[in-house]
């Protein structure tokens, strides 16, 4: 390294170090003409805006800067910007990134956005930090123009875990929207996607090893047509008839989650076991306690059928199918599933099973709630020698908890608060709040939808720390996350009608500092926001935005 260049980077830090010790923050106002969703922590707007040309100048002061500079590149591409990289100091560079130290009240996530008459500085403690600085920035350009207002921004998450889900097990969706998916998450500045990668309907995600996974597990032999009950299993149905299916080869997902960690968004794969596991049983139906014969669910709901927990065949299929897994995602996690074995609508296979119940006298387990326990101790123990920890629904609570597992609780806060009262690590995702398949309002006009009625203003209300924890208790609620479950989802378009704007509430919810979330003033920068919608061609649920325009 030059003495001219480390001169150069020395300068550009204690610049600035000043500009940060200058600032007094206060909590954000969020003025009219600054709309950023998530409501960032500090907020001090100016009197004037910068304008610029159809050329700017970004300045970087070395190599790790230069990447995140390149999505700036193309995000300005989309206002019609040209961004030109330098890594010299001078009067025409317009906007400025660094990483820094900055107060450690900011954490690793944070940044300081500074716009005013020299320009744009965006100054983080991390490559994640300065994304989401990039993030703020390109919110705070109106749609159509080329100006910045001058503001001064100091910002950081609330919560590590800020998680959106996306089921693929029931309808599988192309690897381009996966990303556009991953693209709009990450302007929301969540920084985990869950992909829900196996179901009852569907496996799809390549297992080299056991090739009947992708020839007979990805794909149904028709599906039902309208609601289907998912509490009884008289009822009668009527299907379409066609052959629905598909996978993700491993290529695709090395590219996928590439594309999701370059926006600092973690891929979590989830396997499903012991239940929901009708296509893999599909494929190899050894597997099962009765040996099938099985085929791949065309309905949503009810099956005959889960792994066999007493069979030695089964963990060293899973063994198999998760030594590929850990391949693939390098994600600290991995989500096992764990729920609704026990669905007092199922038939609980395990009690009439031979092997299962040989399992329980070996191992000294009074009931099959203590053999799930069993089945998920293995699998975490397993997983553990790979590295990983696992995430499950809140159902691995009974019969006792995994010794390192991580809950995401779903039934409501009951199993979040007993698991943070045990001293897990908690995610909360319950379903009256949180899941993106219910109906948005009650005029009876939307998709054919599971359940439910969960208007934004409840996804915004919510708040994922129960009142029931101590302060120590509390820390260990990492987060909370949104669940798009696709039993009637069928193409994009409906996904992102599901999704959004409550994706963009739910954003508010992870990262916003809870005194500051006020509902009046989210939908007042909501107005904006549908713009920045519409510019990434998101197929929101637009009725809400004629209800904002009346407020």
């Amino acid at each position: 390294m030059s003495n001219t260049y480390l001169m150069q980077k020395i300068l550009i830090l204690l610049t600035a170090a000043a500009w940060i010790s200058s600032c007094s923050f206060r909590e954000s106002s969020s003025p009219t003409f600054v709309n950023i969703v998530p409501n960032p922590v500090s907020l001090i707007p100016g009197d004037d805006v910068v304008q610029w040309d159809e050329t700017v100048s970004i300045h970087i002061s070395n190599d790790n800067e230069k990447k995140l500079a390149g999505l700036l590149q193309q995000y300005l591409k989309e206002k019609n910007i040209t961004g030109i990289l330098s890594q010299t100091s001078g009067d025409q560079d317009k906007i400025f990134l660094a990483i820094g130290q900055l107060p450690d009240s900011l954490g690793n996530e944070g940044y300081q956005l500074s716009a005013g008459e020299d320009g744009v500085r965006i100054l983080a403690a991390s490559q994640a930090g300065l994304f989401y600085g990039i993030q703020t920035l390109m919110q705070l350009m109106p749609a159509q123009e080329r100006s910045i207002p001058f503001v001064e921004i100091a910002d950081y998450p609330r919560f590590p875990y800020r998680g959106l889900h996306l089921d693929v097990g029931r309808h599988i969706f192309s690897t381009d929207f996966v990303k556009k998916y991953i693209d709009l998450l990450a302007r929301h500045k969540f920084n985990r996607f869950h992909w829900h990668l196996t179901e009852d309907q569907g496996w799809r995600i390549e297992i080299k090893k056991y090739p009947r996974l992708q020839e007979i597990g990805a794909f149904r032999n028709e599906t039902v047509i309208g609601r289907a009950s998912t509490r009884t299993r008289n009822e009668t149905h009527e299907f379409d008839g066609q052959r629905y299916g598909g996978y993700y080869t491993t290529e695709e997902i090395r590219e996928i989650v590439k594309y999701a960690a370059d926006r600092y968004v973690t891929v979590i794969p989830e396997i499903e076991l012991p239940g929901h596991a009708m296509a893999a049983l599909a494929a190899y139906p050894n597997l099962g306690c009765t040996g099938g014969p099985y085929e791949t669910a065309t309905t949503w709901g009810i099956f005959p059928d889960v792994y066999c927990a007493g069979k030695e065949e089964t963990f060293s299929f899973l063994e198999d199918v998760l030594d590929e897994v850990v391949t693939l995602f390098p994600s600290e996690y991995v989500h096992i599933g764990g729920d609704e074995v026990f669905n007092k609508y199922f038939k609980t296979s395990w009690e009439n099973c031979p092997n299962c119940k040989k399992r329980m006298n070996q191992e000294g387990l009074r009931d099959p709630h203590e053999l799930q326990s069993y089945f998920i101790r293995r699998i975490e123990k397993y997983l553990d020698s790979k590295g990983k920890q696992i995430i499950g629904w809140d159902e691995i609570l009974e019969g006792g908890l995994a010794p390192h597992a991580t809950v995401m609780s779903w039934r409501g806060e009951e199993g979040g608060i007993a698991a943070a009262k045990e001293g897990h690590d908690v995610i909360m995702t319950p379903e009256d709040w949180f899941y993106l398949d219910h109906a948005q309002d009650t005029t009876g006009t939307e998709p054919v939808l599971v359940r439910g009625y969960t208007p934004l203003q409840e996804v915004y209300a919510y708040d994922p720390v129960p009142e029931q924890l101590t302060e120590d208790e509390a820390r260990h609620i990492l987060g909370a996350q949104g669940n798009v479950w696709t039993e009637y989802m069928k193409t994009p378009e409906q996904v992102e009608y599901m999704t959004y704007p409550r994706a963009c509430a739910i954003s508010e919810v992870v990262w916003s500092p809870k005194r500051s979330r006020d509902y009046q003033n989210f939908i007042q920068r909501m107005q904006s926001h549908f713009q920045r919608l519409k510019a990434w061609d998101v197929n929101y649920a637009k009725h809400l935005e004629k209800e904002f325009a009346q407020h």
